[in-house]
């Protein structure tokens, strides 16, 4: 969640703002990176929202993502030139509390159209393993930050938001709200057999139990009767420490856990770490919080089919 990451050094934001902040991205699309085109321009905080305009927005829209492809979006921070995109969009589409940088410019431009994907469905609390790991440090913000933003890894709360920002988009350009309204329904009804391929394919497992660096599955995992456990502190990528590991590898032998799941955007190395102590296998399970090169996949459907296939084999799927 992003509460541990906002809590990382002032060096390793300011690495990060370095390396990814020299132009905006125009996700999968050939669309240019600037608004105010002849278009509905819409400007993303990050793939997840991205992916949504543009499966809704359609050859209507012009979709722009403030996160780079490769960048962790935790830890992004507005540029002047990003600024000035919003100011020129047509709408903004964003997850508030994931991106704290996102939301903060957000509310202070007069874009017309803001949608909120927070407040197209129910966010809850899963918070609870990872914040018992952080000590009092992580503790002073839990309250704050409690509720998960990881709503576009539960394909049903997906296709809430979709329908919501579809809603939003026809309200926002009634020119092509038929366009729109059709693009919707044909993007939540994929979304619905996405469902049900998860529901069938982890219904009957060996174990429920799997390990993560980065607790950003707690809706997949209440979804589908499942149980996350998160084994990192502050820094998504520190070791975890000798206790922590130890509890670990005796729950690992208590739940049948065969496999430590680590990240395509942060390090390997607390998961490898911890893999190698328990003797576990490592895979990817991929928060999808941007494609890259290292996805196994090119968009949210390959790479969430990915990840099923991930967990029916650590979980022993029969």
């Amino acid at each position: 969640m992003n509460v541990r990451r906002r809590l990382i050094s002032a060096t390793a934001v300011t690495a990060a703002t370095a390396l990814g902040l020299g132009a905006l991205s125009a996700c999968s699309s050939d669309s240019a990176a600037t608004g105010n085109t002849d278009k509905f321009d819409v400007v993303a905080s990050f793939y997840p929202m991205a992916f949504l305009a543009e499966q809704i927005g359609g050859d209507h829209a012009n979709v722009t993502s403030l996160t780079e492809p490769g960048q962790e979006p935790h830890d992004l921070e507005i540029s002047t030139k990003q600024r000035a995109q919003l100011e020129e969009a047509d709408a903004a589409l964003y997850l508030k509390g994931l991106q704290p940088a996102v939301d903060e410019a957000v509310s202070q431009t007069g874009i017309k159209t803001k949608i909120d994907a927070a407040g197209l469905t129910t966010l809850e609390d899963h918070g609870g393993t990872e914040h018992a790991h952080e000590g009092e440090e992580g503790h002073a913000e839990e309250e704050e930050h409690a509720r998960d933003p990881h709503i576009w890894l539960d394909p049903v709360k997906y296709a809430e938001v979709a329908e919501g920002v579809g809603k939003a988009f026809e309200k926002a350009d009634p020119d092509h709200a038929a366009d729109y309204k059709k693009n919707t329904a044909a993007l939540v009804e994929k979304l619905n057999g996405l469902n049900g391929e998860f529901e069938n394919g982890l219904k009957d497992t060996k174990t429920k139990v799997f390990f993560t660096n980065h607790a950003a599955f707690g809706y997949l995992a209440e979804r589908y009767g499942l149980t996350q456990e998160a084994i990192s502190g502050l820094d998504p990528e520190s070791e975890p420490s000798a206790a922590r590991v130890r509890e670990l590898q005796q729950e690992a032998k208590a739940d049948g856990v065969t496999t430590v799941f680590y990240e395509t955007l942060v390090s390997d190395k607390t998961a490898k770490t911890l893999a190698k102590d328990a003797k576990l296998k490592t895979d990817v399970l991929d928060p999808l919080e941007g494609i890259t090169d290292k996805s196994r996949g090119d968009d949210y459907f390959q790479v969430m089919e990915a990840n099923l296939k991930a967990l029916q084999a650590a979980l022993g799927a029969k």
